[in-house]
């Protein structure tokens, strides 16, 4: 216990530093978009870069693996819309409630968490994760949310601007460039090496840092705005489904795909299964206020209030799922 508070404590003391700093106004809070987009754009497109470059080909080309997470996407996606969708929420809603509940948070907690507890064999399942998300799943909701405006735009028209909004994400490029490197053996040169290192290792605290300002923010803001009626059953049973459902899913399903002879790797789906009981990803909030989804935003107000005593308690259902996957897979 005492080795995983040693792993985990930074975790949360950089997190508690960027609360602590946008609270006392240390940090203005025009300024968290500039850290979000050094995050975004630099420092963990780096990172991914060279766990890409870093890791096995084979990994990264896991196709069992790949269509396995895949299966589990369609499955939650489908699953969320369907218990969503009422005489409330249309598909606008539920598309995007289906988003959260199949989109884990990878890029800015999974990652910097699964390689510090499981080390850096941890970053060729999540990479492929990453992959998978960013580019099907959220290409695939966001064509769903335009079902409910399909005669003014188009199903057409929004699933080409999904994918334009992939196209323009860095982190797929970066996987993509990483995974490259690593097929065709290439190195980079001594100083871009070392500068492409010296970003990607400060995307993990910069990016935790910047949780904890987002939190400050988020309490700032939910003072001043006024917002509809908000129930238990707007948000939890997503939530519920997002942190237990999911990992249960990629669980259930890896093992009945191992059990018939598919080549999946234990150490995988322990990864997967961890992947999949993280909470949703933060940029799944900024979608949804882009696309105009008001009912889905404010689900997310508890959620990122919380955010601190979320964290923590993800963290603890991170290591208990670990713990429930490798007893299950050993």
């Amino acid at each position: 216990m005492l080795d995983v508070l040693h792993v985990t404590f930074p975790f949360f003391a950089l997190v508690l530093c960027g609360y602590w700093a946008a609270r006392r106004h240390m940090l203005p809070f025009e300024a968290i978009p500039g850290l979000n987009g050094f995050v975004l754009f630099f420092a963990l497109p780096c990172m991914l870069f060279r766990f890409g470059a870093n890791t096995p080909i084979a990994q990264l080309l896991d196709a069992s693996a790949f269509f396995m997470y895949l299966f589990c996407a369609f499955v939650m996606v489908a699953f969320v819309v369907a218990v969503t969708m009422n005489k409330r929420f249309g598909w606008n809603d539920a598309a995007f409630g289906a988003l959260v509940g199949a989109f884990p948070n990878t890029g800015f907690m999974g990652v910097p968490l699964l390689v510090a507890l499981l080390g850096t064999a941890a970053a060729g399942p999540a990479i492929v994760t990453i992959v998978i998300d960013m580019v099907i799943t959220t290409s695939l909701c966001i064509a769903l949310s335009r079902l409910d405006g399909a005669g003014q735009q188009g199903v057409g028209q929004a699933a080409k601007n999904a994918l334009l909004g992939v196209v323009k994400n860095p982190l797929p490029w970066a996987i993509l460039l990483g995974t490259l490197f690593s097929a065709f053996q290439i190195e980079l040169p001594g100083p871009v090496e070392k500068t492409v290192t010296l970003l990607g290792d400060a995307a993990s605290p910069v990016a935790l840092f910047t949780i904890g300002a987002v939190l400050a923010r988020s309490q700032k803001i939910a003072h001043h705005e006024q917002h509809g009626p908000l129930t238990w059953k707007d948000y939890v049973p997503v939530a519920l489904i997002k942190l237990f459902l999911h990992p249960i899913l990629v669980l259930v399903v890896g093992l009945a795909a191992i059990s018939m002879g598919v080549p999946i790797d234990t150490f995988t789906l322990k990864v997967m299964v961890l992947v999949a009981a993280l909470p949703s990803a933060s940029n799944v909030a900024m979608l949804s206020e882009r696309f105009g989804v008001r009912k889905i935003w404010r689900r997310q107000w508890p959620h990122r209030q919380n955010y601190f005593g979320l964290y923590c308690r993800s963290l603890s259902h991170l290591l208990g799922c670990g713990r429930i996957a490798s007893m299950i897979t050993n």
